[in-house]
């Protein structure tokens, strides 16, 4: 039965899919354009006739229906060899989904023993297929110390606290620090995955101090009076939120499709996009970028 920390680790990423773009280009030197989208992806393989088998998340990097990448993320928390001989089937039967780019599977460990194990390749009875596994260990999560680079990296300061948070107070108090009101899953996901040490750190520190963060424990003592006035505006801030949404969504979709036509975009070019919040002048942007050359075809 998948343990308090495995269901915490697979909600991490879920919530977060950018952190596997993030390990990947710190583990492995990956370079994905960072203005194509991540998402989650279907979970489930079947290996026709056996019966369907499921890894624990999957996600694409890229236009849904023909993304540029796949990548497939299993926590383990012990050694099965069964489980190794079943993670090249994940990544084959994500390739053959897929009508182009590579698939990568990431194996998170709670310890230095099982990141070990499956660190070896696995070589497979198909000749020449052998999966090598992008493992993410204790020895391979950066100790982030600084309070600024956890604010940017909220995913990998919560992994960072789980291999580093029972003995570096300052991993602690950096994610703590970087945390606001509207982050407070990250406190969740760091209290369920850290150990014992940590967890009483993060307590500390949440009681001796006015902290933002509205978990199930901080609300008994802070947030009964922030909840009742949040619901005031709860309403206005819906439709301003989907409206930045779809401004959002416009801007990455017309960079996207610039990308994808090779058309060079310049750092103040993209900045306008970007920033850019009047959504019609974005349609009008995104329907010029599927034939322009150039980015002034784009602005003309």
């Amino acid at each position: 039965m998948p343990s308090r920390r495995h269901d915490a680790l697979n909600e991490l990423f879920r919530e977060n899919p950018r952190l596997v773009v993030d390990i990947l280009g710190h583990l492995k030197d990956l370079d994905l354009p960072p203005d194509l989208p991540v998402q989650e992806a279907k979970n489930t393989y079947n290996d026709r006739p056996s019966i369907d088998f499921t890894a624990d998340n999957v996600f694409t990097v890229g236009p849904p229906q023909d993304p540029v990448h796949g990548i497939i993320v299993e926590i383990q928390q012990t050694k099965s060899q069964s489980k190794r001989r079943q993670l090249p089937r994940y990544a084959a039967a994500q390739w053959l989904s897929q009508r182009h780019g590579g698939v990568d599977v990431i194996v998170v460990c709670p310890n230095a023993d099982t990141a070990a194990f499956y660190a070896e390749p696995i070589r497979t009875e198909l000749p020449g297929y052998t999966l090598q596994p992008v493992v993410v260990g204790p020895e391979q999560i950066p100790m982030i110390t600084d309070p600024t680079e956890a604010a940017a990296r909220l995913g990998m300061a919560v992994l960072s606290v789980s291999a580093h948070g029972e003995k570096h107070r300052k991993v602690v108090e950096a994610l703590m620090a970087a945390l606001d009101g509207d982050t407070p899953q990250y406190y969740e996901h760091a209290y369920n995955i850290a150990g014992p040490a940590a967890r009483k750190i993060m307590e500390e520190i949440m009681q001796s101090t006015k902290w933002p963060v509205y978990t199930p424990l901080a609300r008994e003592h802070y947030g009964k009076g922030r909840e009742e006035g949040r619901a005031e505006g709860l309403e206005e801030g819906r439709a301003e939120g989907r409206k930045e949404g779809r401004t959002e969504e416009a801007a990455n979709a017309t960079l996207m499709i610039l990308s994808s036509r090779g058309v060079n975009i310049p750092d103040d070019a993209r900045e306008r996009i970007t920033n850019c919040t009047d959504l019609d002048q974005l349609h009008a942007w995104l329907t010029r970028a599927a034939n322009a050359d150039t980015i002034d075809d784009v602005f003309a």
